[in-house]
């Protein structure tokens, strides 16, 4: 009841490469153990190996094989649901996860492993005391003085690694030790063409920038945005006015990305007025337009309707050449339109009575691809706009909230309408408001995965005032009123009932089974047969357990049935039976055997009798040989 170990699946995927190289050696608990013989792999590898100390390329800082180790560490935290603090829990397909994320990722990892299209992320900017994601591996004061000698040769202090500055080794170290792990876990998650993207300002933009091209690739960066978000505010700056803040984007492999699309804006796709015979909305635009232009092959004659015909006047050219014409007007995508003032003229000269347009249709990337678009509508976004104090009353329940049309803009660009979105810095969740939006506006089922760590509330603040003792609360509540207001503003629209605004709520916690820790002489007839899960976990507890175990998805459906008078859970159809009240009966095997479930699992205490255990796997043989039948 771990997630994945990752040095050993690492090991596994070295012997299949090299086998010479993976050996055997006595691990701490003195058993025999795989290791990697990394001289051999070296040899493997090159003729010429990096000598120690020297020069080389490289970024690291203080503890960063500590927290390399970290992300490789197989956690035994679980995901525990809570309905109560759910919205429409039985059939949503989004997620609200409470916990540290670096524990929730590794949760996830194998159930979502390159299933998540789109990371977002808007992490702490390290601005001094802005995050508490303080892992097992920082740094004592004493320990970094001494990593990093912040005293010379005769004992003076060169820096004071308690002075909270950016010229500060510690500063940067800490940071760097908390998203580092994070950032590798994440990786995993991605699709083949996935995409993760990060909001960061000045503090660590250059830290950042190096941590991603070392894990993700540093042929993978997409784009570097920058945001134009404030402005000095009449503040006189010391040296500058601080009017941006950046948005990094790489990928997971950019070999395997489509074309990116620059979103049109609203106004735009108001243009987009008429409908062809199936429904789709294009709109009629310019075939010849004004151009010096003095390419021959754009200035091509054109038989219109009536015979006549046209080319353009002198400074003007068409759009495509013969050929793409040819094939645009094999398609039924041009439109002729008589006109006496039009940019054509005849064989003689004379003003034709014709012009042409070509059809542009919405769904042509709702943009333009981004080879054919000046590079600063890709680069640059303009300041948004907040909506979160119109959700609560005009309250400032949430410091420092990102802009949902900024996410939205993201999502226009990197998202389908059938992805999975993670963000796992979710504060406010922004996110998961931006993609109910998206949803409602075209119809699409993204599914949001929101992680969030239940950090306190200042007692000062208005939001603590208002109720909300941690952010959590004010991120559940924030998805519960903009799902509301979402279905509200557009209750005309067809399909609108459709539109998921719920979310599962699940909450990290430690695992349902109980640690065990005793040798065989340390039984006895009374601790032999103890129950091995916890007291305080429910069924549900334990059946979210084991979708994970089993790699399912956490918003998979979920029946539950009375079989035999027991309470048995379906989950996605019959993918996965489970049953975990005591008592179980044959009868109770049987019926969920007849069922061919591809999994069954009960607990150990489950069963009313020895001869149900003795007759476990003859009743599925009989009925449903193929289940996988696990004991919890």
């Amino acid at each position: 009841m771990q997630s994945l170990d990752v040095i050993g699946s690492n090991i596994k995927k070295i012997q299949q490469l090299f086998p010479n190289c993976v050996t055997e050696r006595l691990g701490k608990d003195g058993k025999p153990e795989l290791a990697i013989d990394f001289e051999k792999l070296q040899a493997e590898l090159s003729n010429e190996i990096v000598g120690e100390g020297e020069e080389r390329y490289q970024f690291t800082w203080p503890d960063k094989r500590a927290a390399n180790r970290l992300a490789n560490t197989p956690t035994t935290m679980t995901l525990r649901p809570c309905r109560e603090e759910s919205v429409d829990f039985d059939h949503t397909q989004n997620l609200y996860i409470e916990g540290d994320n670096l524990d929730v990722l590794k949760v996830l990892r194998e159930t979502y492993l390159g299933k998540v299209k789109m990371i977002y992320i808007d992490p702490p900017y390290n601005t001094g005391n802005d995050f508490v994601y303080n892992d097992n591996f920082a740094e004592s004061y004493s320990d970094f003085a001494e990593s990093c000698k912040v005293y010379d040769n005769e004992g003076n202090l060169q820096f004071d690694p308690k002075e909270n500055s950016e010229s500060n080794g510690r500063f940067h170290t800490d940071w760097l030790n908390m998203i580092y792990p994070r950032l590798k876990v994440a990786k995993d998650l991605l699709t083949n063409d996935g995409i993760i993207i990060i909001s960061i300002d000045d503090n660590e933009i250059d830290n950042l920038r190096k941590v991603c091209s070392e894990v993700y690739g540093e042929q993978n960066l997409v784009t570097c945005f920058i945001w134009n978000c404030s402005t000095a505010g009449g503040i006189r700056p010391k040296y500058a006015s601080k009017t941006h803040e950046y948005i990094l984007v790489y990928a997971k492999n950019i070999d395997k990305l489509d074309t990116l699309w620059a979103p049109l804006s609203n106004d735009a796709i108001k243009m987009y007025t008429q409908k062809d015979k199936e429904g789709n909305l294009y709109r009629d635009k310019d075939f010849v337009f004004k151009n010096k232009s003095t390419n021959i092959n754009q200035k091509y004659g054109i038989k219109c309707p009536d015979g006549e015909v046209v080319y353009p006047k002198e400074g003007y050219i068409y759009r495509y050449i013969r050929e793409s014409f040819e094939e645009a007007l094999k398609n039924n995508k041009v439109t002729f339109k008589k006109t006496t003032t039009g940019p054509l003229v005849n064989e003689k000269g004379e003003q034709a009575q014709w012009n042409i347009y070509i059809r542009k249709y919405l769904g042509d990337g709702k943009g333009a691809p981004s080879t054919l678009i000046p590079k600063e509508m890709m680069s640059i976004y303009n300041v948004g706009t907040q909506c979160v104090q119109e959700l609560f009353e005009g309250k400032r329940v949430f410091e420092n909230v990102k802009p949902i049309d900024v996410v939205d803009y993201i999502l226009k660009i990197f998202s389908n309408r059938f992805d999975f979105i993670l963000d796992f810095f979710s504060g406010s969740a922004t996110t998961a408001h931006a993609v109910m939006q998206l949803n409602a506006e075209d119809g699409g089922n993204r599914k949001f995965i929101m992680v969030q760590l239940p950090e306190k509330t200042d007692e000062t603040s208005e939001a603590y005032k208002a109720g909300y003792k941690n952010i959590c609360e004010i991120g559940k509540e924030r998805i519960r009123r903009a799902g509301k207001k979402i279905k509200e503003e557009n209750k005309d629209k067809e399909g609108i009932e459709k539109l998921d605004i719920g979310f599962r709520v699940l909450k990290l916690d430690s695992s349902n089974m109980n640690d065990v820790y005793y040798t065989p002489e340390d039984f006895d007839k009374h601790t032999l047969f103890s129950e091995n899960v916890k007291s305080d976990r429910t069924a549900e507890d334990l059946l979210f357990q084991v979708m994970l175990d089993l790699g399912i998805e956490l918003s998979a459906k979920i029946e539950t049935r009375q079989i035999a008078g027991k309470t048995v859970h379906l989950v996605d159809d019959n993918y996965l039976i489970a049953c975990f009240d005591h008592d179980v009966t044959e009868a109770a095997i049987t019926e969920i055997a007849k069922l061919h479930p591809i999994y069954f699992v009960m607990r150990d205490a489950s069963a009313a009798n020895d001869n149900v255990i003795d007759n476990f796997e003859q009743l599925f043989e009989a009925y449903s040989k193929d289940t996988v039948r696990k004991i919890l």
